[in-house]
Order: C-alpha cells, then structure tokens, then sequence
C-alpha cells in the first residue's frame, strides 16, 4: 500500500503540465469588414426586389422568410440592420 501512495506522489512531480504558466482564452477581435457575408440577407434582397418587380407572391414569401432568418442570426447589428430594412 505504501508503494501505491508514493507512486502518485511520483506522477504528481513528473505532472508535464504548467498551470503557472497557463493563460486564460481570449478570442481574437475580428472587424465588421472581415466578418462573413450574410447570404439570407443578400437572398432576402434578390427574392424582395424579383417580387415588387414581376408581382411574384412567393417570391415576396420567400423573402419575408430570408429576412426572419437574417434578422435571427445577426451578428454586426449597424450594418445587418440596413441589409434587412432595404429587403423589406
């Protein structure tokens, strides 16, 4: 038993991990220009135009719906917000 209690004490000093020397996570910023296009609100726009143009109702429907989505996911709340308003 005492071979038990003095082989964990060995594990412990031979422990290759440092929680001295570990620093917390921080996310990387990224910028408005980097982010990535948001495709249900450019989507929203083509189906919203096609609509008021040709009278389509379902492609008025299917707008709506991108819109719903795009305004859901929203990640930059300045410029997302322009990009739905122009679609509706």
């Amino acid at each position: 038993m005492s071979s038990h209690s003095n082989n964990s004490s060995s594990s412990v000093a031979n422990d290759p991990r440092q929680p001295t020397t570990a620093k917390p996570y921080v996310p990387p910023t990224v910028s408005a220009q980097d982010l990535p296009v948001d495709y249900s609100g450019f989507i929203a726009i083509v189906f919203g135009i096609t609509g008021v143009m040709f009278r389509y109702k379902l492609s008025s429907w299917v707008a709506i719906i991108f819109c719903a989505q795009s305004l859901s996911n929203m990640k930059n709340v300045e410029t997302d917000l322009k990009q739905i308003s122009m679609a509706m």
